[in-house]
């Protein structure tokens, strides 16, 4: 389907079963509706071969129903001019990867994400950001330790600017982002540095601007969108009437055919889907729609079974179990980001007292799990949680202040425990030195903060080495097995071991005061040494050094002597 490479020109084919006729037309026949009529197939499909026509040439189609004539983007253009514009012929087979093949993606378990927005990563003064704009960030990305990056969407939306979430064109990789080319550049750049690619997918609806789909042949009913969407009560979406038709074959396939394009042409190693119970339920909770949820499941099983080690994760919410399980009825997601991680943990470290913060919720939070430790993503900041009148951590934390020690301490323990809990840990760009600002696609990062808080960043670096294991010494944090040692909600303490399957063992101590508090914890025999605290001052000028002892055991007990607001990460030894 769409515009194809083929030996001396390009073929092209294109679903229109309402059409009368179709014709192709662009730089390689002058524009000359005549010269390409596309022959019906039987089938809705049109299709013609057009000798001559070349990678790079401009084109559109031109369809008839009745005594309409109207042109058409081809919905499955690689790249356009821009969302209102032309297609542009494209051939997948024209770039050098250079050996690229070899990338394997990290496995769930080893993944730390790091979830970016192109467009406002960083300054480009004359514009948005563009993709060789963060290529030029991967060394600094290296730096921090991150294994993944999460792109937020970067199919051709209408205008310059945008989160993504309005999609015109799914095929087409943003023109104002650089193209096809560029992200394979991108991609190719970032397996050289190690780093695996996941690209944010938007298939719960399409547009709702710029929309060259919307009644793409001249058929609808009730003035709805025509034979990409649905055209009844299944239509509406918080985004307009705009959600795609799950249960006609030629609209799963065109969802199908996208998804398999990111992960066999572009070499991305994930999809992360967006909101996916609006493509299940008409209003994201109810009006049930089995169509949607068997997409996802399509969607799931065409990821592990063509391209196993890849991955997808989900955008849901819900706290449902099934949309991780592989077993019949569930969707076969690899993961899901989970708000029984983000929302508790937010409003503990953003409560305004520290009678207010609920270490039960934290031990919940932390020991949540769908079918196994690493099915979930966790993280305190998104691009969801920062936007539309939410803040970063800092600012909800001490608006007035935000790079003060309050507002300091809570980030640290934030990030503290995303990266020490069961999950896939997620950090969103800029959370690494404090940024501020609240999300917007029009607003850089302010990278000088990066220097500014470069301790700050230190401590970032720390937690995700450990994290991955880079040293060797903190396997644990990468094992399946989670025991909560200490749950103490008067003395805002808890305390968690983090195992491998062949017994590697890293334990984890957090105090939610603003004083020094001591504690008693059950442990095994011997000494515990101390690997990480985050109270120390080579993170901060701020923060207090608070003299955190190695753990001696005796008598299967020993005494946590933890820092205000503070993470200390033991091993054992011997």
């Amino acid at each position: 389907m769409g515009a194809i490479a083929v030996d001396g020109g390009f073929a092209f084919r294109v679903w229109a079963p309402n059409a009368d006729a179709v014709s192709v037309v662009g730089d390689f026949n002058g524009w000359d509706d005549q010269a390409h009529p596309m022959e019906p197939e039987g089938n809705g499909n049109w299709y013609v071969e057009v000798p001559g026509a070349e990678h790079g040439q401009e084109y559109k189609l031109l369809l008839t129903n009745g005594e309409h004539t109207f042109f058409r983007i081809d919905p499955r253009a690689y790249a356009v001019t821009n969302s209102v514009g032309n297609g542009i012929l494209y051939d997948h087979g024209r770039f050098d990867w250079e050996g690229d093949e070899q990338f394997e993606t990290p496995g769930q378990h080893e993944l730390v994400l790091y979830e970016t927005h192109i467009g406002s990563f960083v300054d480009a003064a004359d514009g948005p950001a563009d993709l060789h704009d963060l290529t030029g960030k991967l060394d600094y990305l290296v730096g921090l330790g991150v294994n993944a990056i999460e792109l937020m969407p970067l199919m051709e939306f209408a205008g310059d600017y945008s989160w993504g979430y309005n999609p015109a064109h799914i095929f087409a990789v943003e023109h104002t982002y650089g193209g096809p080319d560029a992200l394979k550049a991108f991609v190719r750049e970032a397996h050289r540095h190690g780093i695996a690619v996941v690209v944010d997918v938007v298939y719960n609806h399409f547009g709702p601007s710029d929309l060259s789909l919307w009644q793409f042949d001249g058929w609808s009913e009730d003035g709805k969108g025509g034979i990409y969407f649905y055209n009844d009560w299944r239509s509406e979406t918080p985004w307009g009437d705009t959600r795609p038709d799950y249960g006609r074959q030629e609209v799963r396939d065109f969802i199908l055919d996208n998804a398999r394009m990111w992960l066999r042409d572009y070499h991305v190693d994930g999809l992360r889907l967006d909101m996916t119970p609006y493509m299940r339920h008409v209003d994201g909770f109810s009006g049930d729609i089995p169509e949607g949820w068997e997409m996802m499941r399509q969607v799931g099983e065409l990821v592990r079974t063509d391209f196993p080690g890849r991955l997808t994760i989900a955008e849901d919410l819900h706290n449902d179990p099934w949309v991780t399980s592989t077993e019949e009825g569930g969707a076969a997601l690899h993961a899901q980001w989970d708000n029984q991680f983000v929302h508790p943990v937010r409003e503990v470290l953003t409560a305004p007292g520290d009678e207010h913060r609920s270490i039960p919720a934290v031990a919940k939070a932390v020991m949540h799990r769908y079918h196994h430790a690493f099915d979930r993503v966790v993280y305190t900041e998104s691009h969801d949680e920062v936007a539309n009148g939410k803040a970063r951590i800092t600012s909800e934390v001490q608006g007035h202040n935000p790079s003060g020690w309050d507002a300091q301490k809570m980030a640290t323990l934030g990030a503290a425990l995303v990266l020490t809990a069961p999950g896939m840990p997620m950090l969103f760009q800029g959370q690494e030195f404090l940024e501020d600002e609240w999300f917007r696609d029009t607003v850089p990062l302010d990278w000088e903060r990066a220097w500014a808080f470069r301790d700050i960043t230190q401590l970032f670096r720390d937690l995700v080495r450990m994290r991955r294991n880079l040293d060797g010494e903190t396997a644990g944090l990468c094992g399946p097995t989670t025991s909560l040692v200490s749950l103490d909600d008067d003395a805002n303490v808890i305390a968690y071991v983090r195992s491998t399957d062949d017994g590697q063992h890293v334990l984890v101590a957090l105090n939610l005061t603003a004083h020094a508090v001591q504690r008693e914890v059950e442990l095994p025999g011997g000494r515990w040494r101390v690997r990480f605290n985050s109270d120390a001052r080579r993170y901060s000028q701020l923060f207090g050094d608070h003299a955190t002892p190695d753990l001696d055991v005796t008598d299967g007990t020993g005494l946590l002597d933890l820092g205000p607001y503070s993470c200390v990460v033991y091993l054992p030894e011997g």
